[in-house]
């Protein structure tokens, strides 16, 4: 059974103590005064990485493909007190890219911390059953464009005195499933 908390060691093994803390416990103000961006963040893991960042005070941007998802999202985090933004971007685009960061820039000055969540999986299939063209959108989503936005936000955050930059993954990439073949690479 695997828990959340802190390792601590007890001579060469390591035990593990279960924290359980409240969610609001976490809110702060660490962040207070950073800017972020989230892509993929309109649910599940990105809207939660984007919650937790306005949370402790960032301000946050968070985008998706659908322009409802983004507007439903925006309102949410909005009614939870935090300060945040939407914007409609398929990271594969490099305008809806340029956009972004541009928006970012205009709207708070600067970039200080960006997720990189975007990923797909348009095919459930071995490696060497998969067309070539589901080959190249995944490896074009998930890899290529992470490096991407990485390369593009790194001039903003080196003139804010540096930044994080995070990149999501997946469980796959540590434990390969055959039908999600090229998705686990």
């Amino acid at each position: 059974m695997v828990l959340l908390g802190k390792i601590m060691s007890v001579g060469t093994v390591p035990k593990l103590h279960a924290q359980i803390t409240n969610a609001k416990s976490f809110h702060t103000s660490r962040l207070k005064g950073k800017v972020a961006i989230v892509t993929a963040s309109t649910d599940g893991i990105g809207y939660a990485i984007a919650k937790r960042l306005g949370d402790e005070g960032a301000s946050v941007i968070i985008s998706s493909r659908k322009e409802d998802n983004v507007k439903k999202a925006t309102e949410n985090l909005r009614k939870d007190g935090i300060n945040a933004e939407g914007l409609v971007c398929h990271v594969a685009d490099a305008e809806h890219r340029k956009r972004l960061f541009e928006f970012a820039k205009s709207k708070y000055g600067g970039i200080d911390i960006l997720v990189s969540n975007a990923a797909v999986n348009p095919a459930v299939s071995p490696v060497l059953e998969t067309d070539e063209k589901v080959w190249d959108k995944i490896f074009e989503v998930n890899v290529k464009c992470s490096w991407l936005l990485a390369k593009e936000v790194y001039p903003e955050l080196i003139k804010r005195g540096g930044g994080n930059i995070v990149f999501v993954s997946s469980i796959a990439g540590y434990q390969p499933m055959e039908p999600l073949g090229p998705y686990s690479i």
